[in-house]
């Protein structure tokens, strides 16, 4: 699993000359994660750490002036939660977010 960067840490080049910035975020520690155990469509929950990825990954957003447009995210609990918690700690709870099984984990 990924463990969130120590602050401070900025965004390479956040949209230097670009007219559109892809931000992509896996989601935190799962439960299975936590177990080395792989979860594909199994639809279980962040640990703790998990949580405190996704909001580190939402500071990290905020303190690198990201704004975004649109959030997608797939139908599984475990990125679902993650984008919402980023999404709340970015101070951007009001983006619209998709959610779709075609971004589930293959």
């Amino acid at each position: 699993p990924c463990n969130p960067a120590p602050p401070p840490f900025r965004l390479a080049n956040y949209g230097e000359g670009s007219l559109y910035t892809l931000v992509l975020l896996r989601h935190g520690e799962s439960e299975w994660n936590a177990q080395n155990r792989y979860t594909g469509w199994c639809d279980v929950a962040l640990t703790k750490k998990g949580e405190l990825e996704a909001r580190a990954a939402g500071r990290l957003l905020k303190d690198n002036g990201v704004e975004l447009d649109h959030a997608f995210t797939s139908v599984l609990k475990r990125a679902s939660f993650t984008t919402n918690m980023a999404l709340n700690m970015a101070g951007q709870h009001w983006v619209p977010v998709t959610k779709s099984w075609r971004t589930n984990e293959r």
